[in-house]
């Protein structure tokens, strides 16, 4: 039996606590394990952190209302790695919490705590949650500052070309999220962090590819970077995927990376001279689904989960994995081939958004691609190719392509669809196509665009309307068109867009009524159905195309004299006035436009500017409201009639008007001599309408007479009236006044009187021999007419205002035709000598001056009777109405200025 040995029985030092297992249930009481000065404590209480926020997000706004964030960031920052990695951990998981990355925000030092882990002293697990915890933080703008701020994204970085997948996803997913500031993509560049992007794209992970791609996209959308991209080859590794149908998860968003990278000419030169182009036009145009998407109808969704899980659980998980993740959080559709020729129409669209880029690609017969894509049945793809043939057909060749290929027909079609998107492709598409080719046009005519484009003028889509008003005004530049189109109720249809709050509508509806209102029936549609309210509005607006447009279309609309009053009773002449007075809205349109409304109402333009030129004929209907001040609002002659007679100075008419038609006049002759001549016989009557009838023919003879006076002045033998009775007693004079006329038509004072004199100027001025003879002739004719002779120095004690005033209360009327004057003064020898001048085309001005004071100046030749001495230029003259009738006052002399001035 062996010696037996003595066993050490002695315990464990006294100064040291035994160790003591705590079991917690209470989250309160793992935080406070936190501040435990023992590392292992510390270290179990964030595992067992890290482990219950990672089971929901209500976990995580628990601990951070237990303010578990300052115990995190200062163990983060604590000298032992199994602590450092445990918080981490859970500070990184905690992070996905918004109210959390708010509260770290706060923190002026949290995120330089964080980006100090991506060293490259520590390990993997460090890393990935590290990352992790910054690509949370990146999804807000404060954050992406801070990040670039502290260095982080040179750590990230490096850290792209970590061995663990887990490390490389949350890098680059936190890369992609930085890169939305245009100031992170030129970082990643200095960095020479492309190509380890364009690296992981190879990568095997499926999550990892698509947040490369992600990445890829938003990194390309900076030109330096795509000039990066294409050394290193880029688009042959993209078109690669392409070419990979087991890859078609990716193909969206390498299509996405594709269209940034083609944004340049040169990577399109690039593709063309590799052939990859062409490659890339046929696979998308030629592909077929896959035979999963015909069986489930071409689309498979996902439910995706918003926790980020591990790149090594997502390994080799494609599109047929129902619980693959999403690049980030959210519900996601895996991408499947509609979407990628949808893409695919985009990167060609955005391609073509410079001229050198359309002509590559109609060498390429990209148009051939987009035309087949018009007939997809997927709108969306549908509404990709149409808006892609909008951009693309900017190219000329482009346009004349398409319409052979056969790309009008489903455009068209397009317009009756029951997407929006698709109807506003569709009608951009058709806008450039028409824009100038007239062959296009009147295919799409003939195909039945005109209906369709009609119809979309009621659309509740804006762009829809803007886009059809364009290719209407297109197409109203052929005559037969926009004939074709007014006949369909094109103006009507034109008048309710304007009221649109939409400046781009309101710019191209306005530009398509300039475009239809250039005919009379067309100006007296648009005015009788309310058109010309809401356009006179539109010259108010902010918008300078707008005024632009709505100035364009008042020039157009104001060619006649009905719609020009019209406009200006709307306020339209006063709003053209005071934008003329402004130097920020003021342009050569609303010159145009105030000019033509002045032209086309002369009897405005005299009463606010005081003067009417050579050029500037007046008519029946003109009249003399006396001088207003600018920005008063311009009375119409019916308001003038309906107002009761006052004191005010008197509106002087010129209406040389007869009667409206033969017609007219003799069924109204005929109706009275049925009911107040029963008892006469009926030759009389008939001798009574033949009198009627003559007279007639003779009024249409002198306005015919009237018209041919240029002919006449050039030496022309005047043609001879038909005779007539030169006596015409007063029970004529009234039938004529009393005229039936139209009830509810608005028809000014008539004056025979006027008329009578019109015809004497026909008969004995206009045959005189020259211009100057008939100048002295047609004065001492108005001077006659307007009370003979006034010496110099008597006007005042002439006698013309009580016969004015005795001539308005015989007419109950502030309006007097200016044939009843009698006696008149130098506005009134004025008016009527520019009147009847005009009536004989004697080219003459009339200038308003104060004091009633008017003149008229002419241009005359000298006398001299050498036809061998040049008479040009011809020199100006004022004509003396008042105290030497017919003398002719050379301007700047004293003569002058006294006949002028009081």
């Amino acid at each position: 039996m062996g010696k037996k040995v003595k066993k050490d029985e002695k315990g464990p030092p006294s100064d040291v606590f035994e160790t003591l297992l705590v079991e917690s249930r209470q989250a309160a009481t793992v935080v406070l394990m936190l501040n435990s000065p023992e590392e292992d404590v510390q270290s179990k209480a964030c595992e067992a952190i890290y482990k219950f926020v990672d089971k929901c997000d209500e976990n995580k706004k628990v601990l951070l209302d237990l303010e578990v964030l300052d115990p995190l960031l200062s163990l983060i920052q604590g000298p032992d790695r199994t602590v450092r990695r445990h918080a981490i951990m859970a500070l990184g998981v905690m992070c996905a919490h918004t109210e959390v990355r708010k509260a770290l925000r706060k923190r002026s030092g949290a995120i330089p705590a964080i980006i100090s882990l991506l060293n490259s002293d520590e390990d993997s697990v460090i890393h990935e949650f590290a990352a992790l915890a910054l690509s949370f933080m990146a999804n807000e703008f404060a954050s992406k500052v801070a990040i670039q701020a502290a260095n982080g994204v040179e750590q990230l970085v490096h850290l792209l070309s970590s061995h663990d997948p887990d490390v490389q996803k949350n890098s680059v997913e936190a890369i992609a999220q930085l890169v939305m500031d245009y100031k992170a993509r030129s970082s990643v560049r200095e960095y020479n962090g492309l190509q380890p992007v364009l690296d992981l794209v190879k990568s095997e992970y499926a999550i990892i590819q698509r947040l490369a791609l992600l990445a890829l996209d938003r990194l390309s959308q900076d030109s330096e970077n795509r000039r990066v991209l294409r050394e290193i080859d880029a688009i042959g590794r993209l078109l690669d995927i392409l070419a990979q149908p087991t890859l078609n998860d990716l193909h969206v968003m390498a299509v996405m990376v594709l269209s940034n990278l083609l944004e340049d000419p040169e990577s399109l030169v690039l593709v063309r001279d590799n052939g990859a182009l062409k490659r890339f036009v046929a696979l998308i145009t030629d592909a077929a689904p896959p035979e999963d998407d015909k069986k489930e109808g071409g689309k498979k969704s996902s439910s995706r989960t918003g926790n980020k899980k591990s790149a090594k659980e997502t390994k080799g998980k494609k599109e047929d994995d129902a619980k693959e993740d999403a690049p980030f959080g959210g519900d996601c559709i895996i991408p499947t081939l509609p979407d990628v020729k949808v893409c695919a129409a985009k990167a060609i669209a955005r391609s073509a958004r410079s001229a050198e880029n359309r002509k590559l690609l109609h060498e390429q017969e990209a148009e051939k691609m987009l035309t087949t894509l018009l007939s997809h049945d997927s709108p969306e793809v549908q509404a990709a190719a149409a808006l892609a043939i909008g951009v693309i057909c900017e190219n000329v060749s482009s346009r004349d392509c398409i319409k052979e290929m056969g790309g009008l027909a489903p455009l068209v079609k397009l317009l009756n669809s029951e997407y929006g998107e698709v109807k506003e492709a569709a009608s951009l598409a058709i806008a450039n196509l028409t824009t100038a080719n007239n062959k296009n046009c009147l295919e799409i005519s003939r195909l039945g665009g005109i209906d369709a484009l009609l119809m979309c003028l009621g659309e509740v889509r804006e762009e829809v309307i803007a886009n059809a008003a364009c290719a209407l005004t297109n197409m109203a530049q052929d005559e037969k068109l926009r004939t074709e189109a007014h006949a369909k109720g094109v103006v009507t249809a034109l008048i309710y867009p304007l009221s649109s709050y939409n400046t781009n509508v309101q710019s191209k509806v306005a530009l398509a009524v300039s475009a239809f209102a250039c005919d009379a029936e067309s100006r007296r549609e648009f005015k009788e159905n309310g058109g010309l309210q809401p356009l006179v509005q539109l010259l108010n607006s902010g918008n300078d195309e707008v005024r632009r447009n709505t100035a364009w279309a008042i020039t157009v609309c104001g060619v006649d004299e009905p719609t020009a009053s019209e406009i200006c009773r709307l306020g339209g002449l006063q709003i053209l006035q005071e934008i003329q007075t402004s130097a920020s809205r003021h342009n050569t349109f609303i010159e145009a436009a105030l000019q033509r409304l002045l032209d086309s109402n002369l009897s405005a333009k005299f009463s606010l500017y005081n003067h009417l030129g050579a050029g500037n004929i007046i008519e029946d209907g003109f009249f003399d409201c006396g001088q207003l001040k600018q920005g008063t609002s311009f009375k119409t002659l019916e308001e003038y009639c309906a107002q009761e007679m006052n004191d005010k100075r008197p509106v002087l008419l010129v209406n040389a008007k007869w009667v409206p038609s033969e017609e007219d006049y003799t069924a109204s002759i005929s109706s009275k001599l049925e009911d107040d001549q029963k008892t006469e016989s009926s030759s009389k009557v008939k001798d009574t309408l033949l009198k009627s009838k003559s007279k007639i023919k003779n009024v249409r003879s002198s306005n015919a007479s009237n018209r041919e006076s240029p002919d006449n002045k050039k030496g022309k033998k005047f043609k001879e009236k038909e005779e007539k009775n030169p006596k015409e007693d007063d029970s004529q004079d009234k039938e004529r006044e009393s005229v039936l006329r139209e009830p509810g038509v608005f028809c000014p004072p008539p004056d025979p009187q006027l008329f009578k004199y019109i015809e004497e100027v026909i008969d004995k001025i206009l045959p005189l021999p020259s211009i100057r003879v008939q100048v002295v002739a047609l004065a001492e004719f108005v001077s006659l007419k307007m009370g003979g002779r006034i010496p110099r120095g008597e006007v005042a004690n002439f006698s013309w205002e009580l016969p004015l005033n005795q001539l308005r209360f015989q007419l109950k009327s502030n309006v007097i035709p200016i044939g009843r004057i009698k006696a008149g003064i130098h506005i009134h020898r004025a008016l009527l000598y520019k009147t009847l001048a005009d009536r004989i085309a004697l080219p003459c001005s009339l200038t308003r001056g104060e004091y009633n004071r008017a003149w008229n100046e002419v241009l005359l030749p000298d006398e001299d009777e050498d036809p061998l001495i040049p008479k040009f230029p011809p020199k100006r003259y004022i004509v003396d109405l008042v105290h030497e009738p017919g003398s002719l006052l050379v301007p700047d002399t004293q003569a002058a200025v006294s006949y002028m001035k009081l």
